[in-house]
Order: C-alpha cells, then structure tokens, then sequence
C-alpha cells in the first residue's frame, strides 16, 4: 500500500496531463495490494471468496467513492482532518488524522514480520528456515533493522524513498502475485489433489458461527488506503464518469488477485497447517518445487523482502507527512514539527519509531510470533476503521450541511439517497467489523482470551485519547506563522467571520 501523493503543476500554456481510466485504475490496485495477509484468509477455504467479495461491496468501493467526493469538494490540505473537520469541527478531525498515522505506526511491527520470515526462507533449509522465522528474538532485530533503514532512507527526502517505493512495488508485490496466481491456477487445473474443496455449497460460509466472521474481519485492512488515491480525481477527464469506472476496474482487479492468490495457498497447504507468517513463503517453496524451479525459492524470499522494504519506506514518510502539515498549524508541539534540510519531518519520524520500538517487543513478550501479529493487526484494523467510520459519517453530513459546495465528482443518485447508500453502506460494513475485531478468532491461538480482548481494548482507549488530550494541551506558540497562513479554514469557519 502507497500512501504517498504526488501533485505536478503543468508547464505555462500546456493543458495539465490527463490521467487515462486504466492508468488510474492500475494505481488503485498498487496502492492497496499486498500480498502478507492472505494465509490468515486461506483458512476459510473457497469461502474466502465470499468475504473478499463482501468487502469490496461494503468497504472497497464505498471507500473510493466517498473519498473522490470529499477530495473534489474539499480539496485543501489536510485530507481526512479537513473533511471530518467542516462536518464535526477540528476536534474530531484532528483524531481522525491522528488515527489514520498510528494505525500505520502500529502496522509496521506485522509487516515488518513478514520481511523477517522472508528473509529467513531465503536459507537452504526449509524445516530450519521456519524455525528461524519463528524465533520472536530473531524476528525482533529484524523488524527494528528493516524499519529504522526504512526511516534513515525517508530522511534523505521524496527522491530516494520514491524510486525504492517504485521498483519495490513492481519487484515485491506485482510480479509475485502473478506468479502465485499463475502456478497455483496451473497447478489446480492439472488436475493435482488440493487441500480445500471448490464445490459451489462451500462459496457462502455459515455466517451464524461467529469463528466464520472474526478472522474475516481483516479483510477490510486488505482494502485500506484507496482514499488516498482519491487525489487523482482532479486529473481524470469527466470524472462523474471515468473514475467510478476506474475504481470498477481495480476494484475487481484487487479481488480476483486476492481471492485467487489465497486459493493458491490453500490448494497446496493444509487448512490445519496454515501459519499467517510463514505460509506464503511455504507455498511459493511448494510450487516451485512441483514446477522444478527450486532454485526461485531464494530468489522469491527476497523480492518479496525488498517489496516490504518498498512499502514501508512508502507509509514511514506517507501519513506522517499529512500529520505534519495540520500539525504545523498548530495542532501538534513544535518539537512534533521539527524538520531537516530536505524538508523530512524528523520529529514525528523518530517518535513513530520509538512506538514501533515499543510494539515489537510483544514479539518477545507473547507466547508466539503469530499471537503478537493477530493482536498487533487487530490493533491496527480496529483504529483505522474508526477514522473511516468518522470519514463516512462526515460526507453523509456534508450533503446537509454544505450541500452547495462545488464537487468535480459527485456520488450519483440526488441529494442524499446515493451518499446514504454508499457512504451507509460504508459505514455499516465498517461497524460491524470494528465490533467483529474485538472477538477472538477461533482458528488462530491467541493464547488467554481475556488478555487478547484486554489489550485491544486497552490500546483502542489509549491511542484514541492521545489526540484529545494533545488538542486539549495545544498553545498558539506552537502554530508555525507562514504554514498557518497556507492552510486554509474551515468553510465553516468562514461563514461565521462574514
């Protein structure tokens, strides 16, 4: 997933390059695809399908499409901090920007595993590779190592971080996801015994057993992060018509490469032998070995690393750069703002990293690698479906309460029955799984039940009261003049003054 957003002027006298449907549509789908999650979904079998299916319908393009009409309307800086803001004042918009930078903090740790294991399966071994990639001490010196890399090389500016981010998605994420496809599809259709059943009956899960629905509840992170692309809308030719058709196009693109690469992993690793850790590599290994390519095992583990590595320096320099642009307004203590020559916001990089620190001890201290990468990713679901379930409210509002204001794209279907069936949509879909992510997934041990739900609850409250306590603690000295001057008020605000 890249959070970072690029904004060209075009040269005097030359109309500003138009962006086409595909070309849109395709960064969509390398915005948000990543390949670490789907062993967690491989667990249900052809009913993973189903879930991914189900979120596309009530997160993916809800999302998408609630996010084009806010950026249009609004398109100051400050992003979900100035739409949460013009409907329920800066107060909330300030922890829904806040939100959207921890959840990307926390998320580092689990990502960060993933890099860890595929390193760790680029040994000769397979039976000792996984026994390394299990090793929480191992895993610890490895997420630090990757991520403060990941920090130094933001710290050298967009250049630098930029071009990994580039080379990094297409090495890392897009190849090998074609590949996983591909062999496992090949492999199916060969006619090779599978683990998982694809009789038609096992589409639709018993949705009445709630170990059906918990795990699955993850599935709405996969989606995460298409409102940032939302920023593009202002690029595309008629975009009333172009961008839904765009997002139509990555929206089915994403799925079928989730669904399909998770079947993947199914048909070759047993349902009771899936490790959300180290099962994506363990297949590659398996399907390469059945197509005599071996030696790709390797080489596979560290394009996949170096994808990570991409990604990660993409969301290390992404929503902190959102945070500091409202922060310098005076929203955040000067020390928050500080910055270095090449313009890098240092001080909000250093203080993620210490919490990225703190985090990743749980890989010690949890029983298991994979209890603290359940509890770390629910962690981080359960707060960023809290921004979003903000951002869904916020655009319902807005059609209220400033249903004049210009929108280059507007949600079809009048006044308000469109916004209240996408953004409602959106918005329930995103409530269920904020309550589904507190439960207990049955098919992954967490160790004591109590304690997993004790720590989501515990971190949900702390990292939801730091904005407001930090909003609450806010002096005018620590506005910075000239960014003040830039950032526009809210429309509201503006009313009010004339």
């Amino acid at each position: 997933m890249n959070k970072t957003q690029e904004k060209s002027a075009a040269p005097a006298g030359r109309r500003a390059l138009r962006m086409g449907v595909f070309t849109l549509a395709m960064i969509n789908v390398s915005a948000i695809v990543s390949l670490r999650g789907l062993p967690a979904e491989s667990t249900y079998g052809l009913s993973s399908a189903f879930y991914y299916i189900f979120a596309a319908a009530f997160f993916l393009i809800p999302v998408s499409l609630v996010a084009a009409e806010l950026t249009t309307g609004w398109p100051e800086k400050g992003g979900v901090f100035r739409w949460v803001g013009e409907a329920f004042g800066p107060r909330m918009g300030f922890l829904a920007i806040w939100l959207q930078w921890i959840e990307s903090t926390i998320w580092f740790p689990t990502v960060l595993t993933f890099a860890a294991v595929s390193i760790a399966f680029m040994g000769p071994n397979q039976s000792w590779d996984a026994a390394l990639s299990a090793n929480s001490e191992y895993v610890l010196c490895l997420v630090l190592l990757v991520y403060w890399l990941a920090t130094f090389l933001n710290f050298r500016g967009m250049s630098t971080s930029g071009s990994i981010t580039k080379w990094g998605s297409l090495l890392g994420t897009v190849i090998p996801a074609g590949l996983l496809v591909l062999m496992g599809m090949i492999y199916w259709g060969m006619g090779n015994p599978i683990d998982i059943s694809m009789q038609p009956k096992d589409f639709v899960p018993d949705l009445s057993n709630f170990n059906n629905i918990v795990l699955a509840a993850s599935i709405f992170l996969f989606y995460a992060g298409m409102e940032m692309s939302a920023v593009h809308v202002k690029d595309v030719d008629n975009p009333g018509r172009n961008y839904p058709l765009a997002i139509g196009i990555a929206s089915v693109i994403t799925v079928l490469i989730f669904v399909f690469g998770t079947l993947a992993i199914g048909f070759i690793i047993p349902q009771s032998q899936i490790n959300l850790v180290q099962s994506l590599l363990v297949a590659y290994d398996k399907l390469f070995a059945y197509f005599g390519l071996s030696w790709l095992g390797p080489v596979m583990a560290l394009c996949l690393t170096f994808g990570v590595l991409a990604q990660v320096v993409a969301w290390v320099g992404g929503p902190s750069k959102g945070l500091l642009e409202v922060g310098r307004a005076g929203y955040l203590p000067r020390f928050m703002q500080y910055t270095n020559r090449n313009g890098v916001q240092v001080g909000i990089l250093l203080i993620q990293g210490g919490v990225v620190t703190l985090l990743s001890i749980f890989f010690v201290i949890l029983p298991t690698v994979q209890t603290a990468y359940q509890i770390i990713s629910q962690l981080t679901i359960i707060l960023y479906l809290i921004m979003y379930m903000l951002m869904f409210a916020a655009a319902i509002y807005l059609r209220y309460r400033e249903p004049e204001t210009p929108r280059t794209f507007r949600i079809p279907g009048g006044k308000t029955l469109g916004m209240w069936l996408v953004g409602g949509l959106g918005l329930l879909g995103s409530v269920l799984a904020f309550i589904f992510s507190f439960i207990p997934p049955g098919q992954i041990p967490v160790g004591s039940p109590v304690l997993y739900v004790g720590i989501l609850v515990a971190g949900c409250v702390v990292f939801t009261a730091i904005p407001f306590i930090i909003y609450a603690m806010r002096r005018p000295s620590w506005a910075n003049p000239a960014a003040k001057a830039e950032f526009e008020p809210f429309g509201w605000e503006r009313k009010e003054k004339s």
